[in-house]
């Protein structure tokens, strides 16, 4: 019953804000038109198509929110008007009382507003689908003021969206049953996926937890910006974290007028996604407009600030092995790996013909090749793909859906920086240099020195352990014992093989610094 009323309810939403006149005047056809001016008989159906859309989106709740943040980010794939709209709800959701935030916030926190901050401005500065942030003055426990930025989750959230994911869960079952790629494209999965990616979200420790990872992980690159959790003042419900100072990347005109590089900034953009991705296997997966603001001051002058940790991905070391050797071998149009790597990973049948699926894959690619990003869309490019892959029962892979959404934000905002920018060509030297660490000399050094300590252990205890394993085998043994020599003997050859590469390495890079200095003088 609660799965048929929210189904009715979404219904008298559509039917409410006109969204079946709008799906019906989106085509060409003069009798489809014909047909949206009879069914919006009656109705009042004044306000602009993507008001109504947006008004549509927000009365229907967070789950249909997201998606409308995500379709924002495809201004090539909608309508200006629409798009325009869309990105309100990346952070302009109508907020929900500050009264009810002060007291979420006195529950959580155990105190009184005015004895924890300075002052705490009532009126949010970004309202989303999930939460609403305020702006305040903490006195923390030593005394001290800091410009803060407490996050409070919206109340009754997980009523809300439960219902919805029901509701998704009985469709993807629909869609298995009665579909004939119902299986191959494992919608339960992918709902199962999308509920554990929602439940995290309204856990903020969770995402104060995802926050201190990812700053951790982009120290080093200078890139981005990432604030800073206090600890002492994270809850469940309320976030208390650093203030960031910046400017919306959206605003584009500001940034251009204050000097920012907005083509260095598209670059780094992907030099970010693409180490977030494949060297640490941790990103941010909610990339859109609203979360994103660029920095202004002097010390830390146009590099981004990221902002909303509340759903990142991971992936697999397997997983991001074989995505980087896809993309290596897409970037170097290398159409017959590709296909090998589809086959080998099990996301295609073993039965594939290697040389077909090579030609799909190449009649796909091909044409998006040499082009600046605004004369390409991922979009389409993965539309293309997804019909390929159902001709050869490609397997969708649920724990890459994350990924798969925050590479079209990142291909969105993208073409909003840059439209010139070669995607492609930023984004192989990266991988190139990450395959090479994979497989080279100091993927080798590194293995080594993780696994140094575990043998500097168990090296002295080998004869003791020896020992007592023949005494509880008693007499009858040689057999065994002479295995045992065996085994020893080809691990001690596989050390020093590995000790002697290492050493040859070394020596070779001395003797060409020499051949170089040489020749130079």
């Amino acid at each position: 019953m609660t799965r048929l009323s929210r189904g009715i309810f979404i219904v008298w939403v559509a039917l409410r804000y006109g969204l079946d006149e709008l799906v019906l005047t989106s085509f060409q056809k003069p009798w489809l038109h014909l047909l949206a001016r009879i069914v919006s008989i009656g109705r009042k159906l004044d306000a602009p198509r993507g008001q109504r859309l947006r008004e549509a989106l927000e009365r229907l709740g967070p789950i249909f929110v997201k998606f409308g943040q995500v379709l924002s980010t495809r201004r090539d794939l909608l309508p200006l008007d629409i798009a325009n709209e869309l990105a309100k709800l990346q952070d302009r959701v109508p907020p929900f009382p500050s009264d009810l935030a002060v007291a979420m916030v006195e529950r959580a926190l155990g105190q009184r507003v005015d004895e924890l901050f300075v002052s705490f401005d009532r009126t949010p500065v970004a309202s989303a689908s999930i939460a609403q942030v305020h702006f305040a003055v903490l006195r923390d426990r030593q005394g001290r003021e800091r410009e803060v930025a407490v996050k409070v989750l919206r109340p009754d959230m997980l009523k809300v969206i439960d219902k919805d994911l029901s509701l998704m869960r009985m469709m993807a079952g629909w869609v298995e049953g009665l579909s004939a790629d119902g299986k191959r494209l494992k919608p339960r999965e992918v709902v199962a996926e999308f509920d554990k990616y929602l439940h995290d979200e309204l856990d903020l420790v969770r995402e104060a937890s995802s926050a201190a990872q990812l700053r951790r992980n982009m120290e080093g690159l200078q890139l981005v910006l990432i604030p800073e959790m206090l600890w002492d003042y994270c809850t469940t419900d309320v976030l208390v974290m650093e203030r960031m100072v910046g400017v919306p990347i959206s605003q584009m005109d500001r940034l251009r007028a204050a000097g920012v590089d907005i083509s260095k900034l598209a670059r780094d953009g992907v030099t970010i996604f693409f180490t977030q991705v494949f060297r640490d296997g941790f990103f941010h997966a909610d990339m859109h407009p609203g979360n994103i603001q660029v920095s202004l001051d002097p010390a830390t002058f146009g590099r981004y600030i990221s902002l909303d940790f509340g759903i990142v991905g991971t992936l697999t070391e397997v997983d991001k092995e074989y995505l980087a050797q896809n993309f290596v071998a897409f970037f170097r149009r290398d159409y017959k790996r590709v296909a090998e790597l589809h086959i080998e990973s099990g996301w295609v049948p073993a039965t594939t013909r290697v040389d077909e699926l090579e030609a799909a894959v190449r009649a796909v690619c091909e044409p998006y090749f040499d082009r600046p990003l605004k004369e390409i869309s991922l979009g389409m490019v993965l539309m293309r793909l997804f019909q390929t892959s159902r001709r050869f029962h490609v397997e969708i892979q649920p724990q890459l859906v994350l990924l798969q959404k925050t590479l079209l934000n990142i291909e969105g905002l993208g073409r909003e920086l840059d439209p010139e920018l070669d995607l492609w060509a930023t984004a192989k030297p990266f991988l190139e240099q990450w395959m090479l660490e994979q497989v080279g000399p100091q993927k080798l050094i590194n293995e080594l020195k993780a696994q140094a300590p575990r043998y500097a252990k168990l090296i002295p205890e080998l004869p003791a352990l020896l020992h007592q394993f023949l005494q509880q085998r008693g007499t009858d043994n040689s057999q065994l014992v002479q295995e045992l020599l065996l085994e020893q003997k080809r691990t001690n050859r596989l050390l020093q093989t590995l000790v002697a590469a290492v050493i040859g390495f070394a020596l070779g890079m001395v003797v060409m610094q020499i051949v170089v200095r040489v020749g130079v003088f």
